[in-house]
């Protein structure tokens, strides 16, 4: 499994940078100490070997990958800090425009990687490092393919010809992902599977929890506390209809039928919300493999679907770098 070490998008300033950077190191320094206090159940990999070297002693392989290269700022050297760190892939930018490309939800989205940002993909493919393009906007998708020398990965997007968000991959993305030899992870957040049945009254509740907390920007710890309790429990007090496991299957389908069994996977995205009905957490995964079974997959594409995609990408994007 991959830990996100994610940071929503903050001011573009000197000073928003390094919170953000700092934000990030305290993450890092969280995983590892949890880990390390749970040894005998879990470790910190970095390659695939390890992670089924751990597999093989029963204990559970932890990644971490950066959601948001805000926490890069405009320094290139923070490509190699966070590498050196540990993580193995980053999600060039989240919810909104950053310094590295436009994102898919910004309202001005057109304009691709920057020059920083084409700084960052090299960077990223000296190091051995996954480049991941979910969220990303439709030009940038295009601009990072055409420029990385390395697989891609999209390591939490859904078909959006089943559901038209702009979050999901059309399928001439799916076959140019295909074509790069990278891979595409299946995200079940319920919103990016099937299109949310109208509910004002969530929506609502919704906007005033971003409002009261100025869009969950510039927040103390005890704020996101806060922010984060309040947020979760509109769950509770207006829950939404979600997507099933059968709709998740549907797009798994779809992108194996464009794409093909070697360039798709699954990425579950709880750590942002992700969960359908049938698999809301961890303990509820092997309900999608089930229904995967009773679709007709094999157990040799099933094991690529989960997992085996993915590490045949990062073992390729290790093996081409340049340093």
């Amino acid at each position: 499994m991959f830990f996100a070490v994610f940071i929503s998008q903050g001011p573009r300033t000197s000073e928003g940078n390094s919170k953000a950077k700092a934000h990030a190191d305290m993450i890092f320094d969280s995983i590892s100490a949890a880990l390390k206090r749970n040894t005998g159940v879990s470790g910190i990999v970095t390659t695939p070997k390890d992670a089924y070297n751990l597999a093989d002693q029963n204990k559970s392989a932890v990644f971490i990958g950066v959601e948001n290269g805000y926490t890069l700022g405009n320094d290139i050297s923070n490509v190699s800090h966070f590498y050196n760190r540990g993580a193995r892939y980053i999600t060039l930018c989240h919810t909104k425009n950053n310094d590295i490309c436009s994102s898919s939800t910004d309202t001005s989205n057109t304009s691709g990687l920057t020059v920083f940002g084409r700084q960052v993909v090299e960077e990223m493919n000296r190091l051995g490092m996954m480049i991941d393009v979910s969220h990303a906007s439709d030009q940038s998708f295009y601009d990072v393919i055409k420029l990385s020398k390395s697989p891609v990965i999209a390591s939490h997007s859904c078909a959006r010809a089943l559901c038209d968000n702009p979050r999901n991959l059309t399928d001439d993305m799916l076959r140019t992902l295909a074509g790069n030899n990278g891979v595409v992870q299946m995200c079940i957040l319920s919103d990016y599977v099937k299109k949310p049945l109208p509910n004002p009254e969530r929506d609502s509740a919704r906007q005033a929890v971003r409002k009261k907390y100025n869009n969950f920007q510039d927040l103390k710890e005890e704020e996101w506390d806060a922010a984060s309790a309040d947020w979760h429990s509109i769950d509770s007090n207006f829950p939404q209809k979600l997507a099933t496991v059968s709709d998740v299957a549907d797009h798994i389908d779809h992108m194996v039928k464009i794409a093909g069994i070697n360039h798709v996977g699954i990425g579950t995205d709880f750590d942002g919300g992700g969960a359908v009905e049938g698999c809301t957490d961890v303990s509820m995964m092997g309900n999608i493999t089930l229904e995967l079974v009773k679709r007709g997959y094999s157990k040799k594409d099933i094991n690529k679907i989960w997992g085996g995609n993915l590490m045949r990408v990062m073992k390729e994007v290790d093996r081409l770098k340049s340093s």
